[in-house]
């Protein structure tokens, strides 16, 4: 995880949202160690909100969604961890500067004594999903953005998936939710492997909302695909749409943007009526695992979840 850091962004809500990011790290470090990512000068202010279980490592950022801007790790077959290093250009250009941003995996991989895969194409972890058997699953909003990789066809990004990460399907949905004007559509906003071949996805059950037509094309898509192995997908529908009002602005928690944890599922919620019933459907989902909400209202402000200010480290060899 990385501490928030933008403060000219988050002015009166800096406070909030750092109770959130620590919210978020000390449910994580409940199923497993957490590392947080803070500007040099800033550990102290860590290590204060959060537990002893939470470790700190000062490195230079430009903001603190680290799913985005941090690297990708994989797992080769003799259980060897590397992090791929994609370009990270801000999400279009769209925030400010970027500069250390562009540069926290490579760095973040230099301390943690892990190989690094340098990819040449921009590419955030929120826009993909992945069964870790062969399958991916992403969005053409955002993949094929212009503002992306302009020069790169569906053809030319998939080769460069299957390079970094092993896959051998990627499954494209049409759109991220309708409010997401951060990220132009990231997957981890409306689809989550659950595991190989099932998957969570919203659903909107309004027809009169702007994502009824966005969601019902991806949910059509997703019942249609077959997986790395030849499967067809099990969907598990998540309908609730969470909104809320932040001090006169409306905005909406994404519920399948979760992190899953050893033994765990840490969940973004609304602190509303509808959350019961998405962590319902979310523990069913995951029967073996123990599902905690944690609130996420300045998560969502900063246009993200719990699996946007996420990533999750394989263990297995991952020291060298």
């Amino acid at each position: 995880m990385a501490w928030p850091a933008r403060a000219d962004y988050w002015g009166a809500y800096a406070e909030r949202a750092c109770a959130e990011w620590a919210a978020t790290a000390n449910a994580i470090a409940a199923f497993e160690p957490v590392t947080m990512v803070a500007v040099p000068g800033h550990a102290s202010q860590v290590r204060a909100a959060c537990t002893a279980a939470v470790e700190v490592v000062e490195i230079p950022i430009d903001d603190s969604w680290l799913r985005d801007s941090g690297p990708i790790f994989v797992v080769n077959p003799d259980g060897k961890v590397a992090g791929v290093d994609f370009r990270f250009n801000s999400w279009g250009e769209r925030f400010l500067p970027y500069d250390q941003d562009a540069l926290v995996s490579e760095r973040l991989l230099d301390v943690l004594g892990i190989e690094r895969i340098p990819s040449p194409i921009v590419l955030e972890g929120g826009s993909i999903t992945v069964d870790g058997e062969g399958t991916l699953i992403t969005t053409e909003q955002c993949l094929l953005n212009p503002n992306r990789n302009p020069t790169l066809g569906r053809d030319e990004i998939e080769a460069e998936l299957r390079r970094t990460l092993g896959v051998s399907t990627v499954i494209w949905l049409k759109w991220g939710h309708a409010e997401d004007t951060h990220t132009d559509g990231h997957v981890d906003g409306v689809c989550a492997f659950v595991r190989p071949g099932v998957v969570l996805a919203q659903t909107c059950e309004d027809p009169d909302n702007p994502n009824y037509a966005l969601m019902a094309e991806n949910i059509a898509i997703l019942r249609s695909a077959r997986d790395a192995r030849g499967r067809s997908l099990e969907v598990i529908e998540l309908p609730q749409f969470p909104y809320f009002d932040l001090d006169g602005t409306t905005l909406m928690t994404s519920y399948p943007n979760f992190y899953i944890a050893n033994g765990g599922v840490v969940v973004p919620i609304a602190d509303g009526p509808l959350d019961a019933n998405a962590l319902a459907i979310i523990a069913a989902a995951f029967p073996d695992r123990e599902v905690v909400g944690v609130p996420s209202r300045l998560v969502a402000y900063g246009g993200g979840g719990t699996h946007c200010i996420t990533q999750q480290l394989p263990s297995v060899g991952a020291r060298s």
